[in-house]
């Protein structure tokens, strides 16, 4: 396997995708922010002292999404057509569930924006909860799925199919 982003010198690159055609392309990730019961009570019972969790972390991971090429040195800059974060307050974890959905047409994958936005989102609900509780763990950041480009469709093992 051949890693893109080093030239044959081993020197880091921004990978040239000009020759590459333009496609459909969309990727989706999660993340997942574990809490006690109490503190996922704050955020459904709209009792956190932030101010509304839920949507401020939604925000949040839209425009990191936007600026991942900013966060990640040798991502491209994207002209996104789709960027939403859906966040599922779950008390079998208990914690907040993360899906982002990142969409454009473009001549490279946008699964970094999706990523991005999934763990910007998450850190988001962190910052807004800490106060309540500084244990909270965020994991299980990962691509489920994307489509588009040379390499096609993927979806993660365990995942529904989802792109």
């Amino acid at each position: 396997m051949t890693l893109t982003h080093f030239d044959a010198q081993g020197r880091a690159h921004m990978v040239d995708v000009s020759q590459k055609p333009v496609t459909d392309r969309t990727a989706m990730a999660e993340a997942v922010v574990r809490m006690s019961a109490e503190t996922l009570a704050l955020v459904t019972q709209g009792r956190a002292g932030k101010g509304d969790v839920l949507g401020v972390a939604r925000l949040a991971g839209i425009m990191a999404a936007k600026r991942t090429a900013d966060l990640i040195p040798l991502c491209h800059p994207l002209p996104l057509t789709r960027a939403a974060i859906d966040l599922t307050p779950d008390p079998a974890l208990p914690g907040i569930r993360l899906r982002a959905t990142v969409r454009t047409a473009g001549t490279t994958g946008v699964e970094m924006e999706a990523l991005t936005a999934a763990s910007v989102a998450a850190l988001t609900v962190y910052d807004m909860l800490k106060a309540a509780e500084k244990s909270m763990v965020i994991d299980g950041i990962r691509l489920l799925s994307k489509e588009g480009g040379k390499s096609g469709r993927y979806v993660a093992e365990g995942a529904e199919d989802v792109a």
